[in-house]
């Protein structure tokens, strides 16, 4: 009786879809029509990280509240485009190597005077500028002042607060007995990036008193004409390819397939208290020599609790010569532990990785970009018993305008292990691979772009989630076709993966804006070679809503209706969705059933604003098992920022 009523439920849903997709294209003749505007769409901030999540395929590596924490930061303090550099940029996921040589090279020629000039950019579409405009502005050049001075009575007078409290109430039918309630706490103060200070408190759910989770960053960036960096307590960092130091945000292989080998540089906060990232101090100094030759020294130190016994200690350091097109770094860390390190569990996949005291890593990393050409690498090595090598070289080209290929081979022996590094890989952990990739992106005509990869990798030694499998030889391949309008967007996804079993998968998604309304659908679908094949599939609708009030006040909805029927847990289906600010969700979708969620932002004054969302998950059926998991979930998140 309970499937046939889902059944219905979901007819009813797909039918819905089907109106609503009746609806969009009547309205297609008039929104192609429509003049480019230069204003972002509604939930942009949103969309951007969205987009972000839908192009990178390898999801479980990335740390969207850090990502979210970095856009809100660029949207409230905007890049000056005519005084930026391709550091600054890099912090825009989204933007390839190709077109921040792009703009730095025009604000080079011309300073930038109006935002319209970004359509001069070949290398920039149209739906990327709106992904840009949030996160840039353009200031008057003549009368700016580089390096100015900063006075703290002027930096507490001109600086932003930003007070959170949120309040989860998380799988209440299936904590009973413990208290499913999450609680955090977050204070931020940001002075135009140059002077930025956060503090965060939460308590897990089902946590006591001990279980209290707390951290606090502080950044300085050039407040003297050689200092460039200064952070402390929570941060994280990153230099050439990350073989000896990589970002906490790492997309790995993705449909951006011009950004691929691209990695964050330097050193930078790091909001979360998740335990990732370095806890202790850092500065970058920085010395130019002329307008075309600079070099960069940094120096850090980090000390955190590698279990709840033993400390870890990290002292490292990068010297960085950038002289006209070539970019040199050589990096090197020391590890410290209290006690001896151990692999959590003794398994054949992880009987090469790091044990002992004490280890050694050191790497040297290269870049060299002549225009059409854009070369890149590093070499590290580890000291894991016997000195282990991890090597990574790539190449860009661009044969002609709208036309990228990518090129990268890398090799990781068996004994290269280091586990603060990520580089490009297949998994998650660089050990033990050796593979070339080839992607290529086109978006030489209007409206299309055009994207794929394929990748080709061979594992010597036992891997996580193989078995017994050794010397295994394994494929990776994405093509992806999309096609934007004024209003809409349609875009499809085919993947083949092998890995032990093959994988064979395919997405479709549209997307349609008008005025306050936007909608988005997506259908995604897998089949898994096992014995016998099975499959997963999934369909959900987005709808949001924004409804302005008064100057200063607004209303913004969000609803999403999904059904899905995964087989296997093989099958399951990864769907990133929108929460509250600076949160996110990223469920597997498994078994057959259906959810839905409902996201509220209140802007109740200016400075204070309202985030609620409402979720529930209801199974019909686990495949698998008979019902191994509560048959509903529900969630209720709550949000209150003030921002002072």
């Amino acid at each position: 009786m309970q499937n046939i009523l889902y059944f219905c439920a979901v007819k009813r849903q797909i039918r819905v879809i089907i109106i609503i997709l009746f609806l969009l294209t009547s309205f297609q003749g008039r929104a192609e029509d429509a003049p480019f505007n230069l204003q972002p769409s509604t939930f942009t901030l949103d969309e951007v990280v969205l987009d972000i999540y839908n192009a990178v395929t390898e999801f479980g590596e990335v740390d969207y509240e850090q990502l979210q924490t970095d856009l809100y930061a660029l949207h409230d303090a905007p890049i000056d485009l005519n005084h930026t550099s391709d550091e600054e940029l890099t912090q825009l996921y989204f933007l390839s190597p190709q077109q921040i040589d792009d703009i730095l090279a025009y604000a080079g020629r011309h300073p930038f005077e109006s935002l319209y000039e970004l359509r001069l950019i070949p290398s920039l579409t149209e739906y990327e500028i709106r992904d840009l405009l949030p996160f840039v502005q353009i200031r008057n050049h003549k009368s700016e002042i580089i390096n100015q001075k900063l006075y703290p009575r002027e930096v507490f007078a001109h600086a932003t607060h930003e007070i959170i409290t949120r309040v989860d109430a998380r799988n209440i039918e299936g904590m009973e007995g413990t208290d499913p309630m999450y609680v955090q706490g977050r204070y931020r103060f940001d002075y135009q990036r140059k002077v930025t200070f956060g503090a965060q408190l939460r308590r897990p759910v089902g946590g006591i008193a001990k279980d209290l989770q707390y951290g606090a960053y502080l950044q300085l960036r050039d407040i003297t004409p050689h200092l460039h960096t200064v952070v402390g307590g929570n941060f994280q960092a990153s230099f050439g390819q990350g073989l000896v130091l990589a970002p906490v945000f790492h997309s790995g292989k993705s449909s951006y397939v011009s950004s691929v080998g691209m990695q964050q540089q330097g050193l930078r906060y790091y909001s979360s208290v998740d335990g990732e990232g370095l806890h202790g101090v850092g500065a970058t100094i920085r010395h130019a020599f002329s307008s075309q030759t600079r070099l960069d020294a940094s120096a850090l130190y980090s000390m955190r609790r590698a279990n709840d016994s033993t400390w870890h200690h990290l002292i490292g350091a990068n010297l960085t010569l950038l002289h006209k097109r070539l970019e040199v770094q050589l990096t090197a860390i020391e590890n410290l532990w209290s006690d001896s390190i151990h692999p959590y569990r003794n398994a054949k996949y992880n009987r090469h990785y790091f044990r002992g005291r004490n280890q050694a890593v050191i790497g040297a990393s290269f870049r060299y970009n002549h225009g059409w050409f854009d070369a890149f690498g590093e070499v590290a090595t580890t000291q894991n018993g016997r000195w282990g090598l991890g090597a990574l070289i790539g190449s860009r080209f661009y044969p002609t305008q709208g036309v990228s290929l990518v090129a990268i081979y890398r090799y990781y022996s068996p004994y290269f292990d280091n586990a603060l590094g990520y580089a490009f890989s297949e998994t998650s952990r660089i050990n033990d691979e050796n593979g070339g990739y080839l992607g290529f992106e086109i978006t030489r005509w209007r409206n299309w772009r055009i994207s794929g990869y394929g990748d080709v990798f061979y594992f010597s030694g036992y891997k996580y989630g193989l078995g017994d499998a050794v010397k295994t030889l394994g494929y990776d391949a994405m093509a992806e076709l999309q096609y934007s309008r004024h209003a809409w967007r349609l875009s499809w996804r085919l993947r083949a993966r092998q890995k032990g079993d093959a994988t064979y998968s395919t997405r479709a998604q549209f997307d349609w804006a008008q005025g306050s309304w936007s909608l988005r659908t997506t259908a995604e679908a897998n089949l898994v070679n096992q014995s016998p094949m099975t499959y997963g599939f999934t369909i959900f609708q987005d709808i949001s809503y924004s409804l302005p009030l008064r100057e200063g006040r607004g209303l913004g909805l969000r609803l999403r209706l999904q059904g899905f029927d995964a087989r296997e847990w093989a099958n399951r289906i990864y769907t990133y969705e929108h929460d509250v600010l600076y949160a996110f969700s990223i469920p597997a979708t498994y078994g057959l059933g259906g959810r839905a969620y409902l996201c509220l932002r209140w802007q109740i004054i200016p400075k204070l604003a309202l985030y609620f969302r409402l979720s529930e998950t209801v199974y019909a059926k686990q495949w698998a098992t008979a019902h191994d998991r509560p048959q509903t979930r529900t969630d209720l998140h709550l949000l209150l920022r003030a921002k002072l």
